[in-house]
């Protein structure tokens, strides 16, 4: 498995830029404190895996046995990741509800968390096209694709407890224009590096 290091750090970054999974960990870490965002983040998890075994595995196989096909997904891969850094440097900064709204179940926030993943065009494009590019295709597929899922998977969980913890601790900050301008700013700059680290990796 060739540049886990850099898959780990472009993956922490994807994770970490501001998007409808972030907000909604935000979101239900304000209104019902970081514990009771857990069943969100779980079902944010269970979709990534879900996405990477639909969208992957094809597409990892075929970039297995083809380097054209390698090096025009390496590209796309890069420019996705630098057009979102530059969308997110620019947009405008994410609103996160602080209002309570009705009884909420861990059940049924999982299920929301889950469903939302499922149709988070980012998490689909990242498993298309620049997820396959760290696989090592001299080396068996099938425990590598696991070992950069599950590594994915767990980066979700570790990095969503984190916002839903600094949520509480961080509120004003974060619902401030300012702060949310910051995170935007920081998440931006770190996919466009990131995205031109991928251009230029070799197999």
């Amino acid at each position: 498995m060739e540049h886990y290091w850099l898959f780990l750090m472009v993956a922490a970054a994807t994770v970490v830029s501001p998007g409808p999974g972030v907000t909604l960990t935000i979101t239900n870490s304000l209104r019902y404190g970081a514990r009771d965002a857990f069943g969100g983040i779980l079902g944010i998890s269970l979709g990534a895996l879900i996405v990477a075994a639909i969208s992957a595995t094809g597409v990892g196989l075929v970039l297995a046995a083809s380097s054209l096909a390698f090096c025009v997904m390496k590209y796309i891969g890069a420019a996705y990741l630098v057009y979102l850094g530059v969308k997110m440097w620019r947009s405008s900064p994410a609103v996160f509800d602080e209002r309570p709204i009705k009884a909420s179940t861990t059940g049924r926030r999982f299920v929301e968390a889950l469903s939302l993943q499922l149709s988070n065009p980012k998490a689909i494009f990242f498993f298309v096209s620049v997820f396959p590019q760290f696989i090592d295709r001299s080396a068996a597929y099938g425990r590598q694709f696991f070992a950069l899922v599950l590594t994915y998977s767990f980066l979700v969980i570790a990095i969503h407890l984190a916002y839903a913890m600094a949520a509480g601790r961080a509120k004003r900050w974060l619902t401030s224009p300012g702060g949310r301008r910051m995170v935007n700013r920081l998440g931006g700059g770190m996919l466009v590096f990131f995205g031109a680290a991928l251009a230029t990796t070799n197999k």
